[in-house]
């Protein structure tokens, strides 16, 4: 595997009001994935952003 996958394995995802969802980068580590996602959260905007391991099954 040589795409870098397993160097960004953590993604951070947006959710919009209407259910659309979008990668908005992927990151080495859980803790900074959670940093961007918290600081994108603050801004105040009706968007949900959340964190995926890469691979991960989501419902």
């Amino acid at each position: 595997m040589n795409d870098g996958s397993a160097m960004l394995p953590w993604l951070v995802i947006r959710q919009d009001d209407n259910g659309n969802r979008y990668r908005v980068g992927r990151y080495a580590t859980r803790t900074e994935a959670q940093e961007v996602a918290d600081s994108l959260g603050r801004r105040g905007h009706q968007r949900l952003y959340s964190i995926e391991r890469l691979g991960q099954k989501t419902s």
